[in-house]
Formats: structure tokens, sequence, C-alpha cells
């Protein structure tokens, strides 16, 4: 990045200097570890939609490579950015997580750090030793699994899959659709219905349910889309799926604020760095790219069609990260942030995906190459308008919000 990036450290608002030395530590990570890899990943079959990073990551490259960048990631600490120091991680507030995430989402290739959802330090006793510490070692991987055929935007109101006491068992019956990373997960974490009249509202429960139970079966090959060249979602069946009551993950009942609370910091707030590191190279390749690239005698950097888009591509990248600075700060000072997750995630995906298309437009018939990451871009910022909640059902939560008594 240059000095003419909307990342530059200038302005009123500046990063505290810990967090700036994060960034920059990450950043060289980037610049001399992974960006020399992505001509390679983009030609790889397995360069899809990143909801699969490690295993894409496993897949694009020989086993040497991998075992580098694990290596790295681990020595230099950057494998627990998201780890709570309670459990080994680099006590880094919300803000520094955002910050260093939006650095390796600069690049297609994925970088090797451990992605552990917020709700499975709920982890007790034996659960702690069997899902917990193997998922932040990298030993173990989970999927969440709350979607259904009929209950997308509203989960809590239409969630069929039930959950029903047997002894010192919960037998489970229910369909989930659209979990993401299901075929290779090693435990789903799993929403149904223990009280139908409550619902929601102390109704629904958390199952930590093994992938190899013989009550559940998973659809394969999984759902083709158009994210990339394999299926990254499946369809997922319980069929009279004995659960041991120790597999409650929190407290019976409370299963639907779990999934809300996953929903705010790692899907929803998540978007804001996610979109804002592949917004930034769109931004830098076009700024390099509009400067050599000559028709009619000059470069089409002079020409105006081009200027706005990077005015207006500049704008949404500065407002996005000063949304997603104060959300986070917000987040790290203890405060509710439901709300404002929703309003990053709409933006990140309304703005993420306008960025990338007037990236691809400037670059015109190259914009559609796979030789270049952007149409990788698009495919992955654009999904984020529809996956973890569509940016109406955001508008609704922002709404509600703003419109109650």
């Amino acid at each position: 990045m240059d000095d003419t990036s909307p990342d530059a450290d200038r302005g009123l608002f500046q990063l505290p200097p810990d967090i700036i030395e994060y960034r920059d530590m990450a950043r060289k990570f980037v610049e001399q570890e992974i960006m020399p890899l992505e001509p390679d990943y983009l030609k790889s079959p397995h360069a899809g939609y990143g909801l699969q990073p490690i295993t894409n990551l496993k897949k694009a490259f020989p086993k040497e490579t991998t075992d580098r960048l694990f290596k790295m990631a681990k020595e230099t600490g950057l494998w627990y950015l998201m780890v709570p120091e309670s459990h080994g991680g680099m006590k880094l507030s919300m803000l520094a997580q955002m910050v260093m995430v939006e650095q390796f989402m600069y690049t297609a290739v994925p970088f090797p750090f451990v992605n552990v959802p917020n709700i499975l330090y709920n982890c007790e006793g034996e659960q702690v030793d069997k899902y917990l510490t193997p998922t932040i070692e990298g030993e173990k991987v989970h999927c969440f699994a709350q979607t259904e055929p009929q209950a997308g935007s509203d989960p809590g109101g239409m969630m069929k899959t039930s959950a029903v006491k047997d002894g010192k068992d919960w037998v489970l019956n229910g369909t989930k659709m659209w979990i993401s990373g299901a075929a290779e997960a090693d435990f789903l974490l799993t929403q149904a219905v223990t009280d139908p009249e409550k619902r929601q509202r102390g109704g629904i429960t958390m199952f930590i349910v093994d992938r190899d139970n013989p009550g559940v079966t998973i659809e394969e090959p999984g759902i083709s889309t158009w994210l990339g060249p394999t299926p990254t979602t499946y369809i997922v069946h319980y069929d009279d799926c004995r659960v041991p009551e120790q597999n409650v993950l929190g407290e019976v009942g409370k299963g639907f604020s779990l999934g809300q609370q996953w929903l705010t910091i790692h899907d929803r707030l998540m978007r804001g760095p996610y979109s804002l590191g592949k917004m930034q190279r769109a931004y830098d390749m076009c700024i390099e790219w509009s400067k050599q690239r000559v028709t009619f005698g000059r470069p089409i950097s002079q020409r105006q069609a081009t200027q706005w888009k990077l005015v207006d591509m500049y704008t949404d990248i500065t407002a996005l990260r000063s949304i997603l600075y104060e959300m986070a700060s917000r987040a790290d000072s203890g405060e509710d942030v439901r709300v404002q997750a929703a309003m990053v995630k709409m933006c990140a995906s309304d703005w993420g995906s306008r960025c990338l298309d007037h990236a691809i437009q400037i670059h015109g018939a190259m914009g559609e190459s796979s030789e270049l990451p952007l149409t990788l871009f698009y495919r992955y910022v654009r999904h984020f308008q529809i996956g973890g909640g569509t940016n109406e059902i955001q508008r609704h939560i922002i709404a509600r919000d703003l419109l109650k008594d």
C-alpha cells in the first residue's frame, strides 16, 4: 500500500501505537509470505470462495508450503490472534483484531489463523478438552447449524428441528440447510427447539453434535452455487440423533441467544474487515492499472469515468473503515453492538459489492480474468448480502431499534 491509500496514517483519527504495530506486523507477513503465493493459488481449482480457508489452503498447496505457513503462524502468535488471552491468545482488543484481519483479507490466499466461535468459550468440564482446546489448536473444525429450509430469515419463529429429552440423552430430529463446511466439520453447533411455546425466548437450545454421530446425515456433494467450483454448503439431517446431556452448550433454552452472540461478532461484525481487505486491494490495483492503461493516447486515470469510480471506491473504504473501528471500539467497552454489527454487515456487503464491481469495470476484460483476484473477491463480498442474514433483515434490525419506544 502506498500513501494514496485510504489506509494511510493521516486525518483526525489515529490508531493507538500498539495496534499500528500489530497491523504492520500482519501487513509485512502478508506482503512477504502470502502474496507471492497468490498466482499459484488463483490457478488452483480449490481457490474458491473463502468459507473454508484452512481447507482450501491445504488443498491448493503442497504439504511443505502449508506446513511452513502454519509453523510461522504458530511461532509468531498470529494463529491465535482472535483467541482470548485466557486460552493462549495475544490479548488483542476487538479493534486490534479487526485491523489485523483486514490485512489478511488483502489477498486471495487464506492466511492460517484459527477461527474459534466465541460461543465455544462457554464450554465446561469435559467439553473443554474434547471440543474447545482442539479447535483452538486447529485439530478440530466446527460448523454452525441454524438455518433450515423454511427458517432462514426467521429462525426463532420458524425453526422445526426439535430436541426431546429421553433419559440422559436428547433426541434431535429435523433438517438444516445451507450449512457452511458441514462435510469437513468434526462437530456441529446445532440449534434445536426444546420448548415450542417459548422458542427464541427460552425454548431453543444449542447442542454440540459430533459429525460421526449415527443420527447425522450430510447430503453430499453439497449444494452447488456460483461461489466456487466445489460445494461449500450442505443439507444436514438429524434422524433420532441421540446427543448426551453433557453436550448441551451453555444452558438449556439459551441456545438462541448464543446463536445471536455468534452472529453479532463472528458473522456480522467480521464482514467489515473481510470486505475491507478485498476493497483496499481492489482500490490499490485500480490506482496502478489506471495509470498504466492507455486508451486513445492517454492513461484512463485521466478520464472522468475512471476518476469518479476511484473516488467512490475511496469514499466507501474510508467510511466503512471508520464505522468498523467505532463499532469494534464500542464492543471493547462492553456495549451490546448487535444493531451496530448489522449496520457493519450491511455497509460492508453493499459498498464492498459496488467497490469490486467498479474495480472489474476499470480493468475491463482483464477484470474478468482468473489471473486477477477481482472476480473471486466479488463473489466473496457479494455473498455477504445474503449469508448470515440478508441485508433486508439487517435493515429490519436497525429500523426496529431506531423506532423502539
